[in-house]
């Protein structure tokens, strides 16, 4: 329900694809070395490929695996190149300052490198309402590590006692959960902006209010939204209900940025799963929350490793 904003950068449809993996005996560098990830797009030119080789090389450094998009018919380059370096030989302001070389070089429109060892993890804040599916399964995999990120707080329009599973759960890791209560005349979008202004980017888990283009121009940054892929032909408040009395066989999840057109950002991620004669409402429904669940969490990975490139209007690259 929320609505999808900026994109992040995704590089997805390999065009051209290096994969250096072959001349490699393992993506798993020995322990003296760091990985690196870096993401570029820039208008397509003759040797970009080889600069960025030179530029890890030069350093010592070693690239694993490497993907490259040039669209067809479009004059842009979409790289993500995974590397290995030596910390000593190749400190990190460094390399920050060879990769803006490199960017000016060709004019570049992104170029990002983390390096998740040395670089603070991404800094984000989950706005919920009063389903937990999604909200659990993030705690969750931010308190077994499978999310990198670290959550500042929860947000919610949904009041939830004390003795509920989610706020035992922050409670006893020091995550705040603020409750604001919302009305159609108040959103209350000031006070979550403030709640949220140290943020690196938002995450919607089934957040059932629409976002205004002023809090989106205002916040500034990314906003990652899920929804079950039932829409546009079940709507409402009960559309697994709806689309279970449809007899429907196939489900979905999606999870897309959020932009002032509603439930229309950029796609990030999308699943799906059969379902037959043979579930009832109660499977159905599970069925269509796991997909949300993991839809999400790979999303949020995909984003947080830098494989998710902005593509034309839309659309994005996820590599």
């Amino acid at each position: 329900m929320a609505m999808a904003r900026r994109v992040p950068h995704v590089v997805g449809l390999v065009k051209r694809n290096i994969n250096r993996n072959m001349s490699f005996k393992s993506l798993d560098p020995p322990s003296s070395l760091t990985h690196g990830v870096h993401v570029f797009h820039c208008s397509d030119a003759v040797g970009i490929v080889a600069k960025l080789s030179d530029c890890i090389a030069s350093r010592g450094g070693n690239i694993l695996a490497a993907d490259v998009f040039v669209p067809e018919n479009k004059q842009f380059f979409y790289s993500r190149s995974d590397f290995v370096f030596d910390p000593v030989k190749w400190p990190r302001v460094q390399m920050e300052k060879d990769f803006l070389k490199l960017s000016q070089t060709f004019n570049a429109i992104r170029s990002v490198v983390r390096v998740p060892a040395l670089d603070p993890k991404y800094k984000i804040a989950v706005l919920a309402s009063k389903q937990d599916h999604c909200l659990v399964d993030l705690l969750h995999g931010w308190q077994d590590g499978r999310l990198p990120v670290d959550i500042t707080c929860v947000i919610s329009n949904h009041h939830r006692g004390s003795n509920t599973h989610v706020i035992r759960f922050l409670e006893r890791h020091g995550i705040p959960y603020h409750y604001l209560c919302t009305t159609k005349e108040n959103k209350r979008e000031g006070e979550i902006l403030q709640l949220v202004q140290n943020t690196d980017f938002l995450v919607l888990a089934r957040y059932m209010q629409i976002l205004s283009g002023n809090f989106l121009r205002s916040y500034g940054n990314d906003v990652i939204n899920i929804h079950h892929g039932l829409l546009p032909s079940f709507k409402g408040g009960h559309p697994s209900k709806q689309a279970f009395e449809a007899g429907v066989k196939l489900i979905g999840a999606t999870c897309h940025f959020v932009t002032e057109e509603l439930d229309s950002g950029p796609i990030i991620e999308q699943m799906v799963e059969r379902v037959s004669h043979r579930d009832n409402l109660q499977s159905f429904v599970q069925k269509s929350e796991n997909l949300e669940k993991q839809c999400l969490s790979k999303a949020i990975r995909s984003y947080c490793e830098l494989r998710v490139l902005p593509y034309e209007e839309k659309k994005t690259v996820v590599f």
